[in-house]
């Protein structure tokens, strides 16, 4: 019977006094401020109505500091997901009608029920299979889609396409954009606890009503409906319809839960706890959830908030608390005030979201540790550039690359023949120059599993030493490093045992693991005799050896 700690986490939050009060209204009030202008311009990114930014922003919030178990983390609207809702919905509907808010509310939908599911059954090591490498280039393929997509916007031109038509170039919005941006970068470098998003759209509204700017032309928020979201449940779109959200949906509860995983490492470990993942998934999928039924699209962990909200001093998940009652008021009050704010000024504030995305020097870190990874890693950028907008083949692109290698690696185990090193250790014999162990010694070490990827290569290693090496009488396997067998690993050992007893060849185990042996010894492939030798430990395998060693006559 789970606790009811497991079902409700928010149970274990501590009973809050005055003092904790103030400091987690401070933090919710700081993280409430900047994530009602962001949300906006994330739900512009998403192409869905500007006010479902501020409805993603309000229950998933609430839902997801009650039931996750980093509470400090601050859920709502994220740049990359709302980028893979946009690019994943491309071509099946028109941005902004009916049809696209019903697909993007499935797809909070899916993928918050498929997060649910995996938290449950606690498979949440399942999102292991994206690797560092991979990540990291998807997110910075991704930042250079969304600066491109809203340049256009900061710059005061429709699209790429009239870059070069000045006529086409609305000045008073590359104002509005450029001062905007320029603003933020320096704000964010000098204080970065004020709350300057919100100062900068407060002000750019006041500017833009007083001169006029939306009666010249310019692109703004414009009006937005005020109160709660009312409940919202998409129709039916056809299964040949949800069959093409699939993808989308997989690559969505992945990217998103990566986002959360990187926040709420930082989180826990400043806590002092081990991160509870699956508790995570479940109050991460119940967010999506709430998020869909609002009417709005999928949520994730956001980076920069979560970071802030910890800066602000949040020790608990009340600080989330007070920033949805922040989201609350300007839903039921504050919306006309939005009306005048340029668009450009939106741009604005997405581009300096995701500017910290942008890390060239991750490459070339990553081509100094494992150039096989790096190459990986430019691949999985390149293919997720140039098949926008299906973001998710550069996802999938990289994790089907990422897993061939690491199968690669397991299907070619590292096996070295070992010598006796100066320092008294066993070492790579070829690499260090060293002597055999023994004339006529063959004394190999496999650093891997002896199962079924691994014991061909392992049979191998033995038979072409002995043919290329007839008078070899011993063999040890310093067996330390196997530290797991299965079925083909156990016949393999018996066929190389038989192999070496038909040679009349001994063979010494040095070092092996309880586990190993019993499976070995189950098998009935550890069975006395004349020819087969156990060692505890490699100082036991060096001093049999050594006794190997034939004396020198002449001594």
């Amino acid at each position: 019977m789970p606790s009811p700690t497991r079902l409700f986490p928010f149970l274990a939050w501590p009973r809050p006094d005055a003092a904790l009060l103030r400091g987690e209204a401070l933090a919710g009030l700081t993280v409430g401020l900047m994530v009602i202008p962001q949300g906006v311009a994330y739900a512009a990114l998403a192409g869905m109505p500007l006010v479902t930014g501020i409805y993603a922003s309000l229950l998933p919030a609430l839902v997801a500091v009650l039931f996750s178990a980093s509470p400090r983390l601050s859920v709502g609207p994220t740049a990359l997901t709302c980028l893979l809702v946009g690019a994943s919905l491309s071509g099946l509907a028109e941005p902004g009608s009916p049809q696209w808010i019903a697909l993007a509310v499935w797809l909070a939908l899916l993928s918050g029920l498929l997060q649910i599911v995996l938290g449950f059954v606690r498979f949440g090591w399942l999102l292991n299979l994206v690797n560092s490498p991979v990540l990291m280039a998807f997110t910075q393929a991704a930042a250079v889609l969304i600066i491109a997509s809203q340049l256009p916007a900061l710059l005061g031109f429709a699209d790429w396409d009239t870059l070069l038509s000045p006529p086409h170039v609305f000045w008073p919005a590359t104002a509005f954009g450029v001062a905007s941006f320029a603003l933020l970068v320096l704000a964010r470098r000098w204080r970065p606890g004020f709350p300057t998003v919100l100062t900068v759209v407060v002000a750019s509204a006041a500017i833009s009503y007083a001169v006029g700017f939306e009666a010249k032309g310019g692109a703004v928020i414009g009006s937005l409906p005020q109160g709660l979201p009312a409940p919202y449940w998409p129709d039916w779109p056809g299964w040949a319809t949800l069959g093409q959200l699939v993808l989308p949906t997989l690559v969505i509860t992945l990217v998103s839960f990566l986002e959360t995983a990187s926040s709420a490492k930082v989180d826990n470990g400043q806590r002092g706890q081990r991160w509870d993942q699956d508790q995570d998934l479940i109050g991460q999928g119940l967010a999506k959830l709430a998020s869909g039924l609002s009417g709005a699209f999928p949520t994730s962990s956001s980076f920069s908030r979560s970071a802030l909200n910890l800066y602000a001093g949040a020790k608990t998940g009340w600080a989330t608390l007070f920033m949805v009652a922040v989201v609350l008021v300007t839903l039921l009050f504050l919306t006309p005030l939005l009306h005048h704010v340029p668009l450009a000024v939106l741009a604005a504030i997405v581009l300096v979201a995701v500017m910290g995305l942008i890390r060239p020097r991750a490459f070339a870190q990553l081509w100094k540790l494992s150039r096989v990874e790096a190459c990986i890693a430019g691949i999985t950028f390149a293919v997720t550039v140039l098949a926008a907008p299906r973001l998710y083949w550069g996802v999938l692109a990289g994790v089907l690359m990422a897993l061939s290698h690491f199968l690669y690696l397991r299907l070619h185990p590292r096996i070295i023949e070992v010598g006796l090193h100066p320092d008294g250790s066993l070492r790579d014999r070829h690499l260090w120059k060293l002597p055999p162990l023994a004339p006529d010694l063959y004394a190999l070490r496999m650093d891997a599993a002896l199962d079924f990827a691994t014991a061909n290569g392992f049979e191998r290693a033995v038979s072409e030493y002995i043919a290329t090496h007839p008078g070899t009488r011993h063999v040890m396997l310093v067996a330390h490093p196997i530290n797991w067998i299965d079925a083909t690993g156990a016949e393999a050992f018996g066929r190389l045992r038989e192999q070496l007893d038909d040679q009349r060849i001994e063979l010494h185990l040095v070092g092996i693991k309880l586990p190993v042996e019993n499976v070995l010894r189950l098998a009935g492939h550890l069975d006395e005799g004349p020819r087969l030798h156990l060692y505890r430990t490699e100082a036991e395998g060096l001093r049999a050896a050594s006794n190997l060693i034939p004396e020198d006559p002449c001594i």
